[in-house]
């Protein structure tokens, strides 16, 4: 069976929000949308949004490090929000694992979004119905689209290449492989709703410097192979004298 997931680099991942937006501009245009935006900058701003970044600092100075974690749907292989739902809204393709809601079928009831443990529901205020991140499934199902093309938004405009496309359960697949080989996990796997996506831990990068690397380069001030004096706290550029 196949199962279509993203794959999140989090040693990649800067937080410019490219994923959002575009997700945002995709989605509102395409089957899923309109997507709501009540008040966006007011005082308390309200919307609906398919995919969000955090941000978290982590560690204790001077050891400290920004994470930036992308976070949406995950199209868990047993997802808690089907079942829960009265009226059959919520559902799992069976063709490609994608996880969806039924727009015509949902009553607002918020089941879903309160069985859901990754808080990957959205409810939207003015149409009253549950949403989520669909895959993009009116895209990547597209066969007018040229292949390298059929992809979610978020994929395609992320800058640092840092959201990987495809088929968890075929071996052969980039994403597949990218879990295999740089250790892919899931998110919180102890609730066994086994999410499609995977996240790609974050690396040390250890960076070294050789001597023989090194160029010395003279002061730009340098003015008659005189360093510049400087005339002491405060000065600026013409305090200081040759």
């Amino acid at each position: 069976m196949t199962q279509l997931a993203l794959v999140i680099d989090l040693n990649v991942c800067v937080g410019c929000h490219a994923c959002v937006t575009s997700c945002k501009q995709w989605n509102t245009s395409g089957t899923a949308g309109a997507l709501t935006d009540i008040n966006p900058y007011a005082a308390d701003p309200n919307g609906t949004f398919f995919n969000r970044v955090q941000t978290f600092e982590v560690g204790e100075y001077p050891n400290t490090q920004t994470v930036h974690f992308p976070k949406s749907c995950l199209h868990c292989e047993d997802p808690p929000c089907v079942p829960v739902c009265p009226t059959g809204a919520s559902y799992k393709r069976a063709e490609d694992g994608i996880v969806l809601v039924d727009y015509d079928k949902c009553i607002g009831c918020k089941y879903c979004s309160w069985a859901c443990p990754y808080g990957a529901r959205e409810f939207d205020e003015e149409r009253k119905v549950m949403t989520k991140c669909t895959l993009c499934v009116d895209r990547v199902t597209d066969t007018k689209l040229p292949e390298p093309e059929r992809k979610p938004a978020c994929v395609l405009a992320c800058p640092a290449n840092a959201r990987l496309f495809g088929d968890v359960h075929d071996p052969e697949s980039v994403v597949s492989k990218a879990i295999a080989e740089r250790g892919g996990y899931q998110l919180m796997p102890e609730w066994g709703t086994r999410p499609a996506n995977h996240y790609l831990p974050r690396r040390k990068t250890e960076i070294r410097i050789h001597p023989e690397d090194l160029e010395r380069v003279d002061n730009p001030l340098k003015l008659d192979g005189k360093q510049p004096e400087y005339a002491g706290r405060g000065a600026g550029r013409e305090d200081f004298a040759t």
